[in-house]
């Protein structure tokens, strides 16, 4: 579904990215792991058209790189930011609505399915977004991106600075998103998590992919943890 090659990416005059390589397919859910700085979210937001890039991507076969992120997100790639990017003035249910690229639910997703996952958002449904907790906030941002109902959701640390439970919640979430079809593509601190639910897993080092493999692979590669993944 989405195959990324020789991508490099610059922030001005730094080189970020040196020659990424990586695909994930279609209903897989694949980790990209690594230590802070060493290109991870640069990766997904080249793929998002939201950096400078050069390199090749691919979105179902069609190359994309060189687009505008909306017109990357209307190809049905959806993007859920570190930063989360809520529009606080707004209601929850005035975000999740802006999620929708039409005026109609015909997805895979609808309003009643975020609230089911998450009966916090309901009860939150009609208070300011820029009110919500931390942990709130990022359930929001995830809905928002599936009420736009993406084919490949790449999700952007979505459990840092967060409490076990909603982490767990949010854990389950990632399972439902698969399990409903969506390819994910997760940037990752939290090492547990990615190793229980994703199909295969890259490691990132230095702007590069330094380790591709299954859980099972990377669980007896000390030698990898320990260089790229360790502090």
């Amino acid at each position: 579904m989405l195959e990324v090659s020789d991508l490099h990416a610059f922030y001005g005059k730094s080189h970020i990215l040196h020659g990424v390589n990586l695909t994930v397919g279609d209903g897989e859910c694949v980790s990209l792991l690594g230590r802070n700085g060493v290109g991870r979210s640069t990766t997904i937001k080249a793929v998002m058209g939201m950096v400078d890039a050069k390199g090749s991507v691919k979105f179902k076969g069609e190359e994309i790189g060189g687009l505008k992120a909306y017109q990357v997100a209307h190809k049905g790639l959806g993007y859920v930011p570190e930063n989360r990017d809520i529009f606080p003035t707004l209601t929850v249910h005035q975000n999740l609505l802006l999620g929708m690229k039409g005026t109609k639910q015909s997805g895979r997703w609808s309003m009643d399915d975020m609230f089911r996952l998450f009966p916090r958002l309901q009860e939150r449904e009609h208070t300011a977004a820029g009110v919500l907790s931390g942990g709130e906030q990022q359930m929001l941002t995830l809905c928002r991106t599936l009420m736009g109902d993406p084919d490949l959701v790449m999700i952007d640390e979505p459990t840092e600075g967060l409490a076990p439970k909603i982490v767990e919640l949010l854990r389950e979430l990632f399972i439902e998103i698969n399990r409903r079809g969506v390819s994910i593509l997760l940037v990752e601190q939290k090492l547990a998590i990615a190793l229980e639910i994703s199909q295969r897993l890259y490691v990132m080092g230095h702007g590069q992919i330094v380790f591709e493999g299954t859980p099972e692979d990377l669980r007896a590669n000390a030698a990898i943890r320990k260089e790229w993944l360790e502090v």
